[in-house]
């Protein structure tokens, strides 16, 4: 099997609401997940005024439903921002079968190591012959299974539900959307329409969304990138500077491409704001928590003093062990992952790998293609039907 998933429309955004279009009756959108990116889209979400919508935020975290809803703030992330009053927050119970089927949009905003769990408690609850939009933000592998969201989704809400998933990525801290600065990101389907769809609910003058059809792609992109990052805070954590930044990137998005490639995805879906965007962000900012962890450790913590003290979840860390079992299975060159795999995971020292990845012997090319995809991503196509 040779065949890879094309990412249409990647370089079209979506054209500016119509100020005079009828509103119509609001739509109801329902945000799970209360952590920085979940609470960020639902005030993106509540307060785009053309938009006509109400929105509300669950919570697993009663102390922040109660803060929302009396204070109009995060207790725990984004503290520092204010919450519109038409923002509901709702929990901390599992949103119950009456409020999940009146929604128009889920809007997943679940840590991938979780997702799983949360998808099959929520299931029973869904009315599966009228689905709502499903958008997803999370960005990670899952460790235990090294399946994307994509099959985790088809794994628990079912074929159907994974091939009209929509998935959000892109560059896009938090604090910075809150804040009304522009930002672009990806959002991609199996479905064109779909993608367009959920693209459409989001796009505001700040906010631009480009739609596309490759999810395997972009699903990719946003979980490597935080592998790599880590790498690039190590370079830092070790005093390197901007040669060794902008190499360690350009050779960590040919590695994303490799995997992306044995796995189906186009190879010009990691040239989007979800693939080298999000890559270089990422890889470029202090405020990134993976970044952080890689900095950290160069400059000689351990990881689980790190992981202690951290705050928040740093998805790059349990992605890299999945990662690396991933490679091995396509078989495919990534040096630098399997750098990462072996300081976070086989005692290495950051400046061991360093060393080690600078001794390799030369590379035969710069670019190469691969041409066949993999025994797993097959697998994956056909649960899929693709």
């Amino acid at each position: 099997m040779s065949t890879q998933l094309q990412p249409s429309n990647i370089g079209t955004p979506l054209a500016p609401r119509s100020a005079s279009a009828s509103p119509g009756p609001p739509h109801r959108i329902l945000v799970l997940g209360s952590g920085n990116f979940g609470s960020c889209l639902a005030d993106h979400l509540a307060t785009s005024s053309d938009l006509n919508a109400d929105v509300f935020l669950w919570s697993r975290d009663a102390a922040t439903v109660k803060c929302l809803n009396e204070e109009h703030k995060n207790p725990k992330y984004l503290t520092d921002h204010v919450f519109p009053e038409c923002l509901k927050a709702v929990g901390p119970d599992l949103p119950d079968k009456e409020l999940l089927r009146s929604m128009d949009m889920l809007l997943f905003a679940i840590p991938t190591p979780g997702l799983r769990k949360f998808l099959v408690s929520i299931n029973p609850l869904l009315n599966h012959s009228k689905l709502p939009l499903l958008a997803f933000v999370n960005k990670g592998i899952e460790a235990s299974t090294r399946a994307l969201t994509l099959e985790i989704i088809a794994d628990t809400l079912g074929k159907r539900a994974a091939k009209v998933a929509a998935f959000i990525s892109g560059p896009s801290f938090a604090k910075e959307i809150v804040k009304r600065q522009p930002t672009t990101v990806s959002v991609v389907s199996l479905s064109e329409e779909h993608a367009r769809k959920v693209a459409e609910l989001f796009h505001q003058p700040w906010f631009r969304c480009y739609p596309g059809t490759d999810p395997i792609g972009v699903e990719l992109a946003g979980a490597l990138k935080n592998v790599y990052a880590i790498a690039a805070g190590v370079a830092e954590g070790l005093g390197y500077e901007n040669n060794t930044r902008a190499g360690l990137v350009t050779r960590s998005l040919a590695e994303m491409t490799r995997i992306g490639q044995a796995y189906g995805a186009s190879p010009l879906t990691f040239l989007t704001l979800a693939g080298v965007g999000d890559l270089f962000l990422t890889c470029s900012s202090p405020t990134s928590r993976n970044y952080t962890v890689g900095l950290r450790l160069g400059r000689g913590e351990t990881l689980e003093e790190i992981l202690k003290t951290l705050g928040s979840v740093a998805e790059g860390v349990p992605t890299t062990e999945g990662l690396h079992e991933i490679i091995q299975e396509v078989g495919v060159e990534a040096p630098i992952a399997e750098a990462m795999y072996s300081l976070l995971y086989q005692g290495k020292t950051a400046r061991q790998c360093a060393e080690e990845l600078m001794n390799l012997p030369p590379a035969k090319r710069e670019i190469d293609i691969v041409s066949t995809i993999s025994g797993r991503a097959g697998e994956l196509i056909q649960k899929l039907s693709l």
